[in-house]
């Protein structure tokens, strides 16, 4: 958390979700979505195309289950507008694709529909999880994603994370 910039908001001039690539190929026909769905799932089938033909997940941001994959969007823990105002407006076609695509990184989650849109680009100080027992992780999360990435956080932002670490001594 120290190491992170605090900086005003940057603009979201010619800011497109086309400069993220997403969905890189992981081969065997897999996406990096459907590798999100067999790495947050249990009991995953795929068919001979790697979607997700069965299985059970946990929507950690609601705590709902679902055995679906159709009711799950592959949210990604800094929204790609957000990591544009942060900084990834600087950045290169392939660091972008790469931060898009990022599975080292807690920055995608398997998620319900719904949470993931009501979230849409928002940080965390406009929108947190409506699990509070998920604060502690969500904060964790944030932050390591936005670190090594060099990516910035608002005066705002910052406070608001803070007040989600503070829950993991809860």
């Amino acid at each position: 958390m120290d190491g992170l910039v605090v900086v005003e908001q940057g603009s979201m001039a010619g800011y497109s979700r086309d400069t993220f690539p997403h969905w890189s190929s992981h081969g065997d026909k897999c996406d990096t979505r459907e590798t999100v769905l067999q790495l947050d799932g249990s009991g995953v089938e795929r068919d001979d195309q790697c979607r997700a033909t069965s299985g059970s997940w946990v929507s950690v941001y609601n705590g709902k289950t679902s055995t679906n994959a159709s009711d799950l969007d592959i949210g990604h823990m800094v929204p790609l507008a957000n990591a544009w105002r942060s900084g990834a407006r600087y950045w290169d076609q392939d660091k972008r694709k790469a931060f898009a695509n990022d599975l080292t990184h807690p920055q995608l989650l398997a998620v319900s529909a719904a949470t993931a849109r009501g979230k849409g680009d928002q940080g965390p100080e406009e929108w947190q999880p409506p699990l509070e027992s998920y604060w502690c992780v969500y904060g964790r999360a944030w932050t390591s994603v936005k670190s090594p990435y060099g990516l910035s956080v608002t005066e705002d932002e910052k406070s608001t994370l803070v007040k989600m670490l503070d829950t993991c001594n809860a």
